[in-house]
C-alpha cells in the first residue's frame, strides 16, 4: 500500500509540481489512505489466519492509515476552499455547495463519518459494556458507507478522471469487497460451528458434593442437644461446662 501511495504521489507531480499535487492529489491520497483503514481494520477482525500478535499489527497500522488518511483529506478540502472551487460553508455543510451539491455534499458527508469514526475508535475503552459496545460497533460500521461516498465524490466532483486514478478506484473497489466477503464468509463459518469448546485440560471440573454435612452443620446439631440437655446447678446458676465433658 505505500508503494501505491508513492506511485499515486508521483504521478500527480508531488516530487516536481507540489502545488498541483496538493490542487490533484490530496484527494486521490486521501481515499487511498482511507481505503487501506478499511481493508486493515478488516484483517485485524480476521482470526482463521492470523495470530493475536498479528492482529495487534494490523491494528496498528489500521490506525496509522486512518490517521494518514484524516490528514490528507484536511489537506484536501483547505486546497479547494483556497483556490475557491468551492466555500468554507459548502465545506462545512453538505449539499449546499452552488455548481455540485450532490458530489461536494457526498465528500463532506464522508469526512464527517470518517471523523466520527475515527474518534469513536480513539475512545473505544469508553464504550467497553454491553449495550455500548453495540453503539459503538455501529457508529465503526459507517466507515463502509462513508467510504463509498467518498468514491463517488473522488469520481465526479472534480474534472473528469485518469485512466490511472479510475484504475486506482477500481482496485480500492475490488480489495474492499473482497475482504469484506471474506469477513463475511468466516464469520458465517464461526456461527455454524457453534460456541467454541474449551479443551479438556482447561476445563473447570464441578464441585463435589460431600457425603456428609459439613461440620458447622454437625456442630450446631450438637451445641442444641447440648444445650436443651444441660443440667442446672443447686445454687441457681448454670454450669456452662456441662454436657461438654463426655
Amino acid at each position: 500500500m505505500l508503494s501505491l501511495t508513492a506511485t499515486v504521489a508521483g504521478q500527480v507531480g508531488a516530487f516536481t509540481r507540489t502545488w498541483a499535487f496538493l490542487d490533484f492529489g490530496a484527494g486521490v491520497l486521501a481515499l487511498v489512505c482511507l481505503t487501506a483503514t478499511v481493508l486493515w481494520g478488516l484483517a485485524a477482525t480476521d482470526r482463521l489466519l492470523l495470530h493475536s500478535s498479528h492482529r495487534l499489527l494490523a491494528q496498528g497500522v489500521h490506525r496509522g492509515m486512518a490517521s494518514g488518511g484524516l490528514g490528507f483529506l484536511a489537506l484536501h478540502i483547505w486546497v479547494k476552499v483556497e483556490q475557491q472551487e468551492t466555500t468554507a460553508g459548502a465545506a462545512a455543510v453538505p449539499f449546499t455547495d452552488g455548481p455540485q451539491p450532490l458530489m461536494i455534499g457526498l465528500g463532506t458527508l464522508a469526512g464527517y463519518l470518517f471523523l466520527t469514526v475515527a474518534v469513536t475508535g480513539a475512545v473505544r475503552s469508553a464504550f467497553a459494556s454491553g449495550a455500548r459496545s453495540r453503539w459503538w460497533r455501529a457508529l465503526h460500521m459507517s466507515a463502509y458507507p462513508a467510504w463509498g461516498a467518498a468514491l463517488l465524490h473522488g469520481l465526479k466532483a472534480g474534472r473528469p478522471a485518469s485512466g490511472w486514478v479510475t484504475v486506482s478506484y477500481a482496485l480500492c473497489l475490488v480489495g474492499v469487497a473482497g475482504v469484506l466477503a471474506i469477513r463475511l464468509r468466516s464469520r458465517q463459518q464461526r456461527v455454524a460451528a457453534g460456541p467454541p469448546v474449551a479443551p479438556a485440560a482447561y476445563r473447570v471440573p464441578a464441585a463435589a458434593q460431600p457425603d456428609r454435612p459439613p461440620r458447622s452443620v454437625a456442630f450446631a446439631a450438637r451445641r442444641d442437644e447440648i444445650r436443651d440437655n444441660r443440667p442446672d446447678r443447686a445454687d441457681g446458676r448454670v454450669d456452662s461446662t456441662a454436657g461438654w465433658r463426655l
